[in-house]
């Protein structure tokens, strides 16, 4: 499938109204998922709210609540929203408080997998096959055809909770080697039974998966799904095989959107971010041993790679030749020029994460001034501060107007 040359279909204006699905974006910019560190015993808490609404304030068109667990032991910090009844009422006082400032809101729902933390959870983490944790030192438990049942019943529960609670739409997370990513990777899967061997049957979960959730929610809401072009691991998942794996979530109808991404949480977290690798300050946000772990072989770990504006549109290139389903562009998304290179190139949508966190509302600065730049440098220090409360760290550092306008709550963590 080719779409249609430029020069044959209208370019979108980025900061236009856009439909997506059910739901319409006053703009096509996302703010992009990013864990904010400030739920409390799994629930949301004024921090969150807080956090949401300063993104809304600042012009985009939809703002992603991150990472919100489908089962307990699918968690990666114990804090984490997870969904069940006691969470809803903090749920609705989010979204409609994200509603009052005029944006839409997205739930990331998924299942964390081999990437969980079993001790702060209380239980195994769950992976395709047997699998070694280096962050949190432990083996995952291959996961039984019923776990992987309770858990596709689990995600069309959270959808619908979802809906209940205001969100204009849920992103069922299928990247970084969480539960559905791991199953997709020749890597970590290495089972022999309809969930594992051939890309088809590694495929089988995220399918279930999204087709489970949009039976559940049926169009009341958008569903996205948030999938890895390339696992930047080698043995792992790449473009060859998440072309065929797009095309066959496109042929589910389930979805509204798919939004790409890349990179593994277990084995290559900065392969997605570019930029610095923040050695220093991972190690200092972490216990030991795994401090004397990250300041010996951190570098081995936590690569460093070049950035530059749209690093994955190469990639998405060719996921949007394969498909017809709307495309989110995500990477490297900091200013206009980049904004309407990728409407020009056939996608539908922008997600922005650490440009937004340097500066909230940098999507209305760029309204008043397409020349406007991003102030973020990439130097990746705001992936340590999940355990406090995300955050960009220089804007803590500048001017009292600036730091009252871009500054985020961080939270005191209890037993962090």
């Amino acid at each position: 499938m080719n779409l249609p040359r430029t020069s044959e279909r209208e370019v979108p204006d980025v900061l236009a109204p856009a439909q997506l699905g059910p739901v319409t974006l006053r703009n096509r910019i996302v703010k992009a998922a990013t864990y904010e560190g400030l739920s409390r015993r799994n629930l949301v808490t004024d921090d969150l709210i807080d956090f949401h609404v300063r993104h809304a304030a600042g012009g985009v068109g939809m703002t992603t609540v991150a990472y919100c667990a489908v089962a307990p032991e699918g968690r990666t910090d114990r804090h984490q929203i997870l969904w069940r009844p006691e969470a809803l009422p903090g749920l609705r006082k989010l979204t409609e408080a994200v509603h009052a400032e005029g944006a839409a809101v997205s739930a990331q729902i998924g299942h964390a997998g081999p990437v969980a933390n079993p001790r702060a959870n209380g239980a195994p983490a769950l992976a395709p096959s047997r699998i070694f944790h280096k962050t949190t030192l432990s083996f995952t438990h291959a996961a039984s055809r019923e776990d992987l049942h309770r858990i596709v019943r689990a995600h069309a529960d959270a959808a619908a909770m979802a809906a209940e609670a205001g969100f204009d739409a849920v992103e069922v997370h299928l990247g970084h080697n969480y539960l559905a990513s791991s199953f997709l990777s020749p890597k970590f899967n290495r089972r022999t039974d309809a969930y594992g061997g051939s890309l088809p049957d590694r495929a089988r979960l995220s399918l279930e998966i999204v087709r489970a959730v949009r039976e559940a929610v049926g169009n009341r809401i958008a569903v996205i799904a948030k999938l890895n072009m390339d696992d930047g691991v080698p043995g792992g998942l790449w473009l060859d095989e998440a072309i065929p794996v797009a095309r066959w979530l496109e042929e589910t109808e389930a979805l509204d959107a798919l939004e790409l991404t890349a990179g593994s949480s277990l084995a290559n977290p900065m392969y997605l971010f570019k930029g610095d690798a923040p050695l220093r300050e991972f190690a200092a946000a972490m216990p030991q041993p795994l401090r004397s772990g990250i300041k010996l072989v951190g570098n081995h770990v936590l690569r460093s790679y070049p950035y530059q504006d749209g690093y994955l549109l190469a990639d998405a290139r060719q996921i949007r030749e394969a498909v017809t389903l709307p495309l989110i562009l995500l990477g490297g998304i900091t200013g206009r020029p980049i904004m309407d290179r990728a409407m020009a190139e056939g996608f539908q949508f922008v997600a922005m994460a650490r440009a937004l966190l340097r500066e909230p509302d940098l999507v209305d600065r760029i309204r008043e001034d397409a020349t406007a730049k991003s102030l973020c440098i990439h130097c990746n220090k705001c992936m340590t501060t999940i355990y406090s409360g995300t955050r960009c760290v220089l804007a803590e550092h500048e001017s009292p107007r600036s730091a009252s306008r871009q500054a985020q709550t961080a939270v005191t963590r209890e037993d962090a």
